[in-house]
């Protein structure tokens, strides 16, 4: 039996409130659990202390057993320490920026670059203007 744990979803339409359970990675998502570790509402921000709740021990002890975290609790708990964090892949070239648009992050950049260099000479020449 493989052990995963991962968010059970909760709370109504558009206002999720997620369950953090060890489930057999077989059952439904929203279904049958071995046990309760936490919760997670991401509605709250992120310095809130009820955004997320875990019982740690609980977390090591399901980890030390081989239980596999979904990705989006391996991102939350290597915030915590309790795992590494996961290996983000590279993004694939479909979705990179296409010819033109790079042509024009290509000459944005070279005028902040000019502009920044510009700058510089503003600055220098009013200095060497007032040590003579």
């Amino acid at each position: 039996m493989a052990v995963r744990i991962r968010l059970s979803r909760g709370g109504s339409k558009k206002r999720p409130f997620y369950r953090i359970v060890a489930a057999d990675q077989r059952a439904p998502r929203d279904g049958r659990y071995i046990e309760k570790l936490g919760t997670y509402n991401p509605l709250l921000p992120r310095e809130h202390a009820e955004r997320l709740v875990i019982d740690q021990d609980k977390v090591k002890s399901w980890l030390s057993k081989g239980a596999q975290p979904t990705e989006r609790l391996q991102k939350l708990f290597a915030n915590l320490g309790l795992c590494a964090a996961p290996k983000i892949n590279a993004q694939p070239k479909k979705s990179a920026p296409k010819a033109k648009a790079q042509e024009r992050m290509k000459e944005k950049a070279e005028k902040a670059a000019a502009a920044a260099e510009a700058a510089k000479a503003a600055e220098a020449a009013p200095a060497e203007a007032s040590a003579e």
